[in-house]
């Protein structure tokens, strides 16, 4: 049978969970991934960037 609420909770996030990666520049990507810079600031970026380095992340606007 077909799972009916895959993604269900993405509806309820701004523009469903979508924008530009702070990190890579990519549009319209999903934005699902927490990281933080070194002086404390949260950042959502897309799944390429979940597992760049820290020194991209700070780099980061």
């Amino acid at each position: 049978m077909a799972k009916q609420k895959r993604g269900k909770a993405l509806w309820h996030l701004p523009s469903r969970a979508r924008g530009t990666c702070p990190v890579c520049g990519s549009t319209r990507t999903k934005l699902l991934y927490p990281r933080t810079k070194t002086d404390g600031t949260a950042l959502k970026v897309c799944k390429r960037c979940d597992v760049a380095s820290q020194e991209r992340i700070d780099a980061a606007v």
